[in-house]
């Protein structure tokens, strides 16, 4: 298997991303969200604008990103490491084509179905996007931590 296929393996069978924010003094935070992708390269979720996430993104929207199985006994874990431009989506065209892949994604896993109701007008969520530019893994042939550049 190659390195890319592992990678895509690894984001096909993710649920969850950690989001790797910081705030306008560059104080850290981390989030996990659960996250539908496109395409490898756009990664979708639905978020409170008020949640600190969610304001770090507004102010500083260069974020890093994680997706790992934490199931998998110890020292044999991978994850792919990403870093992105993250932003809420506010454009209408761009909103329902996103809301579109999330809800398709939700649906695959046994979730529900999103619509635009609920990321538009009143509703309390939003609809994020993260706009992937580089994707690492863990070097499986190598011993030590040192990641390797992929593109799934």
């Amino acid at each position: 298997m190659t390195n890319d296929e592992i990678a895509r393996g690894i984001l096909d069978a993710g649920s969850y991303v950690v989001l790797a924010t910081a705030d306008a003094d560059g104080l850290p935070w981390a989030s996990p969200v659960w996250f539908a992708k496109e395409d490898y390269r756009e990664l979708y979720w639905v978020s409170y604008p008020g949640a600190r996430h969610s304001q770090n993104i507004a102010v500083r929207p260069r974020i890093a990103l994680v997706v790992f199985d934490s199931t998998v006994p110890l020292g044999t874990g991978q994850g792919v490491y990403m870093t992105a431009t993250a932003e809420q989506v506010t454009d209408p065209d761009a909103v329902e084509h996103g809301i579109g892949v999330f809800s398709r994604g939700s649906e695959r896993q046994g979730g529900e179905e999103f619509g635009l109701d609920q990321v538009t007008g009143g509703a309390r969520l939003r609809l994020y996007r993260a706009s992937v530019d580089e994707f690492w893994i863990l070097d499986p042939d190598s011993p030590h931590d040192v990641r390797v550049e992929v593109r799934p």
